[in-house]
């Protein structure tokens, strides 16, 4: 802090300024990416939780979901007789919620990366894009006995609302976010 009536002095040396410019807060960015990817995580299972329970059938979902995880898809032969597992909902409720905030971790990353350069926010734009028709690809083809049972439109749609809604929170996590081509 600069004392009453003292002059405030460019910095010459590059380590002064360094000092002088505004850094980057990892901490604050993987947390900012953690609640994203908690809130993401939650946005899916409260609409799959819905979509279940108009079915007649709630934690449905999870139970195939963790069933094809876990047990390695036994009895998804056939999935409209298997029976709700807690245990598989529980488990699976774990992993999809520590995959959604590495997911986050590294979107947040990726955005603070593109707050400070806005050349680069086109290009994460491109790669969450690209990533999201490649999950809905990868998912139609390796796990077909599981989007038999779960519709690939209902996942197609889980997804969906869930980038909406982390978009949503990144939005108001950086609100000078600028993407330019």
């Amino acid at each position: 802090m600069a004392r009453p009536g003292a002059t405030t002095v460019p910095p010459s040396s590059p380590a002064e300024l360094a000092d002088a410019t505004p850094t980057f807060d990892l901490s604050r960015s993987y947390q900012q990416g953690f609640i994203a990817g908690l809130v993401g995580a939650a946005t899916v299972a409260l609409w799959f939780l819905l979509v279940d329970t108009l079915g007649g059938r709630p934690l449905y979902t999870p139970t195939v979901l963790g069933t094809a995880l876990f047990r390695h898809g036994a009895g998804l032969g056939s999935p409209e007789t298997l029976p709700i597992s807690f245990e598989m909902v529980w488990m699976f409720t774990w992993v999809h919620g520590l995959v959604f905030a590495a997911i986050g971790g590294i979107a947040s990353h990726l955005l603070a990366l593109a707050e400070r350069n806005p050349s680069v926010g086109f290009g994460v734009l491109l790669l969450f894009v690209f990533f999201e028709f490649g999950f809905t690809v990868a998912a139609m083809v390796l796990a077909s006995p599981v989007l038999r049972a779960l519709t690939w439109p209902s996942v197609f749609v889980a997804n969906l609302l869930a980038a909406v809604v982390m978009g949503g929170y990144f939005h108001l996590a950086h609100p000078t976010l600028r993407v330019r081509p």
